[in-house]
């Protein structure tokens, strides 16, 4: 105490973290040596990067990736949505077809499936509409209906509605029963309730594993290269098996897949702020925000210490 009566201002120290300083230099280092790496040595051949980066064999390849991503992601979840309300049926048939599917495409590689569905002809030669065990109205030729695209949708859309059906699943079981109970009371329906109570809640636990399949899935599409499919990567490979500049025209995919992933990592991040909105009482700062908050910033600040007022016997302030 002082002579005053007033108590001493405490004299705050920041707490000390020679653990970051140290993490900081050493990324700092390795930085360095990368960008010193990237610049300094001619096999990166920066140049034919640039002349590749936007050729148009690039370009439509890029574009079939995309497409290809949305069209197998759209059948994913619309699949593994349907997938999961069978699974949670109170119906056991319904439910073990619904296990037994997730079962095997969850337990096979998706190469594997991939593989399958392009030489589906040597197991089904033909591929026919009828009657079942009767007469035959329509036959095609099973290498004329499964396309190198057909096999690509079939393969990653499959195996995605697998995982998305897992996903939507826990999505639904994450809403509280009680809501469930109330909508029947009202005399909803178990579809008007699932469309207009469960699952509008549900996209909360659903929106961020499902933002992680959309990327994954964007990468997974290099692998549709096997089938002959004419995505990015099959694009790059034809390129550089007539250059031989292996190299810089897989640094130019990478350049391309990042691009991507970097606008669907965007996109993840608004849609998950928009349906956060209610969980929390503030809402998630963007990416610029959390850069202009963390940059150069070391240690913690200390926070200001309040002024000290002492209140005399009639109340007053002294």
């Amino acid at each position: 105490m002082t002579d005053q009566g007033n108590p001493e201002s405490i004299k705050a120290i920041p707490v000390r973290h020679p653990g970051r300083w140290i993490a900081t230099f050493v990324i700092f280092v390795l930085v360095a040596m990368f960008i010193n790496m990237a610049l300094t040595n001619p096999n990166f051949e920066w140049g034919v990067i640039g002349e590749y980066l936007f050729n148009n064999k690039i370009l439509e390849g890029v574009w079939a990736t995309v497409w290809i991503t949305i069209v197998a992601m759209l059948a994913g979840i619309l699949l593994g949505v349907v997938l999961s309300v069978m699974r949670l049926s109170p119906n056991p048939l319904l439910s073990n077809v619904a296990s037994g599917y997730i079962w095997f495409f969850r337990g096979t590689p998706v190469l594997v499936q991939l593989i399958f569905w392009f030489n589906l002809a040597v197991l089904v030669p033909h591929i026919s509409i009828g009657i079942p065990f009767g007469p035959t109205f329509v036959s095609w030729d099973t290498n004329s209906v499964i396309t190198p695209f057909v096999a690509a949708l079939l393969g990653l859309g499959l195996n995605e509605a697998a995982y998305m059906a897992e996903i939507s699943r826990a999505g639904i079981q994450s809403v509280d029963e009680g809501q469930v109970e109330a909508s029947s009371a009202l005399g909803m329906s178990r579809t008007q309730t699932m469309r207009r109570i469960v699952l509008p809640q549900a996209m909360r636990v659903i929106i961020p594993p499902t933002g992680n399949e959309v990327i994954s899935m964007l990468k997974t599409t290099s692998l549709v290269s096997v089938v002959a499919m004419p995505e990015l990567l099959y694009n790059t490979q034809q390129i550089y098996a007539r250059t031989y500049q292996t190299i810089p025209l897989l640094i130019v995919a990478s350049i391309w897949y990042l691009f991507l992933t970097s606008l669907l990592t965007i996109g993840q991040f608004y849609i998950e702020r928009h349906y956060g909105k209610g969980s929390t009482n503030t809402q998630a700062p963007t990416f610029f925000q959390r850069l202009r908050r963390n940059v150069f910033r070391f240690h913690d600040v200390p926070p200001t210490p309040p002024s000290s007022t002492l209140l005399d016997a009639n109340g007053g302030v002294r």
